[in-house]
């Protein structure tokens, strides 16, 4: 089970689908994603719902005028069953450039920009764009 592909599972199929908002359940990884989806202009926004249990992270799905998706598509790079850890030199080049490049490295989790800025490397986790 890898509950960050179900995570971007949910949000790659709400975001299909033209919804509003979606409900996934909260973890500190998750709500730190969320926060850098947030920062990269991916999302409207988000927000935590209690729930008595783990809690729910509620994100505001982000759509243009004319209903064109913010997000197109998440591609989940390293799994449960093979993990991706580089160097920041050897980090390869996702889409052309095209898109962000989430990374859990030592310092937390952050976008490959900041990594490079940062000379950090980490797991590489999905490419969304």
């Amino acid at each position: 089970m890898d509950p960050l592909a179900d995570m971007l599972t949910i949000i790659k199929n709400g975001n299909h689908r033209y919804k509003d908002f979606v409900d996934v359940p909260s973890s500190k990884m998750k709500q730190n994603i969320v926060k850098l989806l947030k920062e990269e202009g991916f999302i409207k926004g988000y927000r935590y719902v209690e729930d008595n249990k783990q809690g729910i992270i509620r994100i505001y799905l982000k759509y243009g005028p004319n209903k064109e998706r913010a997000i197109h598509d998440i591609k989940r790079i390293s799994k449960p069953s093979r993990r991706i850890y580089m160097p920041i030199k050897k980090i390869p080049k996702f889409k052309d450039k095209v898109g962000t490049v989430i990374l859990s490295t030592s310092k937390g989790i952050m976008t490959l920009e900041k990594a490079k800025e940062l000379n950090i490397g980490g797991e590489i986790l999905f490419q969304i764009w």
